[in-house]
């Protein structure tokens, strides 16, 4: 596959005000990629774009957008044609998770999440799928999680969300055989981002990565050109995601619910 030039790329990356986002578009701009940047919040955005043009001369547009708000997609698209750019790749990284019973969550929280982790994100990938196609050496990242691997009680409708995030990457992986673009799926176990300041119970007991190192595991599988569909990043991430090989799925949604409840300091039930 040829190698990425990637002076020649105009990336999209969502979430990008902070966390792995962020760091996406730090070394996206290192390697020469120009950036959209897509998250709320304008002011970080267009600190960062300041920030990555004086240091890589690259070029960095900022764009505010709600990806709670439904048909996200076909807006940001208008938006970036309004400005002229062709798109050559698109990091899918916007993403937010709910901790707690089900029964206790608020039902307007948990669309917003659907909307952000599933709906937006097949929205924005179908808006820009062609020209990424089409582009020879384009690139497609969804950003899921461990928590695509099993289901996740304390928090269902996240790693339902990430399932479908792993599964619909795999299928376009496949589909893309042949076009040059590389589509990953990247599942990120504990990082150290501002991800945990919207869950109730705060940040989970564990061995923590940085934005960094979680990204530095997608840009070497994109290098050797996306061979595989889905990668996990840490060794320790990427053996728990064979647990489902061996155990049952009674068993494994049984451990993964003591293991999340004693991780988060929710209270542990008897499994048996």
């Amino acid at each position: 596959m040829t190698p990425i030039d990637f002076s020649q790329q105009t990336t999209i990356v969502t979430g990008a005000s902070s966390g792995i986002g962020a760091a996406f578009a730090h070394e996206l701009a290192r390697r020469g990629s120009h950036l959209v940047l897509v998250a709320r919040r304008l002011d970080r955005l267009q600190t960062l774009a300041s920030e990555l043009e004086a240091a890589h001369g690259i070029r960095a547009t900022p764009i505010a957008l709600d990806l709670s708000a439904p048909g996200a997609g076909r807006l940001l698209a208008t938006q970036v044609a309004d400005r002229g750019l062709r798109i050559t790749g698109l990091v899918n990284n916007a993403g937010f998770g709910t901790d707690g019973a089900f029964h206790t969550e608020d039902p307007a929280r948990l669309t917003d999440e659907i909307n952000v982790d599933v709906a937006n994100l097949v929205d924005i990938t179908r808006a820009f799928i062609e020209p990424l196609r089409t582009s020879g050496t384009g690139i497609l990242v969804n950003v899921a999680s461990l928590a695509a691997y099993m289901p996740s009680p304390g928090m269902a409708v996240y790693s339902a969300c990430k399932a479908f995030v792993l599964s619909f990457t795999e299928a376009l992986w496949f589909e893309a055989k042949g076009t040059g673009l590389r589509v990953l799926c990247l599942s990120p176990g504990l990082t150290r981002t501002e991800f945990f300041d919207a869950l109730d119970g705060g940040a989970y007991n564990g061995s923590y990565q940085t934005p960094e190192q979680v990204v530095q595991t997608a840009m070497r599988e994109l290098d050797r050109g996306a061979r595989r569909p889905s990668v996990q990043s840490g060794r320790v991430n990427a053996l728990t995601t064979m647990l489902p090989r061996f155990l049952t799925r009674k068993r494994l949604t049984e451990i993964s619910g003591v293991v999340g409840a004693r991780s988060s300091g929710r209270e542990t039930v008897n499994v048996g």
